[in-house]
């Protein structure tokens, strides 16, 4: 064993340091596919329970009068531990890959790495409201990989959309727009729109189609002008 190897050369080595040496080398396993130690408790690596291990180091002097531990989890990603939540990093590191594969941060909604919607998590952190709740090193993040504030007037219309009809329609004028027809639309379709509302536009379309006969004209004609035959 590596202890009684090192015991041999007059090294102190304990059965903690031991263990630690063979979680690192899963949590290694696992950033070379995600690209993050910012894994999910229920992270498995290398047949190790390498998420809760991680979790656990995470917590408030886990890592006390262990410094030698936490710079070789530094040496894996500076960012193992971050002031903000993991999830938030995890998407971040899914995206910031996705952008150096492709070479740009333009991302849609229902773009998914590893499960993970990085197209949702640009819109949502695009909108000021969200932006400014950022910490720093966040916003830094971002702005490093060409994410930036959504310019003010690209916000303004989802502002008039206050109701669930007109969410609605919002949202099916950005499908529209972005696809280039009205459909057909999973029922299990969500759209974002520009100020982070999500809106289940299936949803939405089915139960609006099968209310069309209380439907006001003026609706029934917005709905026809983006191209769903059945309101015309």
């Amino acid at each position: 064993m590596r202890a009684q190897r090192l015991e041999k050369l007059g090294m102190v080595w304990s059965l903690a340091d031991e263990r630690f040496q063979e979680n690192l080398e899963a949590a290694k396993a696992y950033y070379e596919d995600h690209w993050t130690l910012c894994a999910p408790r229920s992270a498995v690596a290398l047949d190790r329970p390498v998420g809760q291990w991680l979790s656990n180091l995470r917590r408030a002097g886990a890592l006390e009068g262990h410094p030698e531990w936490e710079t070789a989890l530094k040496e894996i990603d500076e960012q193992w531990n971050p002031e903000w939540p993991a999830d938030w990093q995890r998407h971040y590191a899914a995206l910031r890959e996705l952008v150096r594969d492709e070479g740009q941060a333009d991302v849609l909604p229902g773009v998914t790495v590893h499960g993970m919607d990085v197209g949702r998590f640009v819109a949502k952190n695009r909108q000021h409201a969200v932006w400014q709740g950022l910490m720093d090193g966040q916003r830094e993040l971002l702005e490093a990989i060409g994410v930036v504030p959504l310019p003010p007037e690209q916000e303004a219309p989802a502002k008039a959309a206050s109701g669930a009809f007109e969410r609605g329609v919002a949202a099916l004028a950005q499908y529209v727009e972005r696809e280039g027809s009205v459909g057909p639309v999973s029922r299990s379709h969500v759209e974002v729109l520009p100020d982070g509302t999500e809106v289940k536009l299936g949803v939405f379309l089915s139960k609006t189609k099968s209310r069309r006969g209380k439907l006001t004209a003026d609706k029934l004609q917005a709905l026809a002008h983006l191209g769903l035959d059945w309101a015309a």
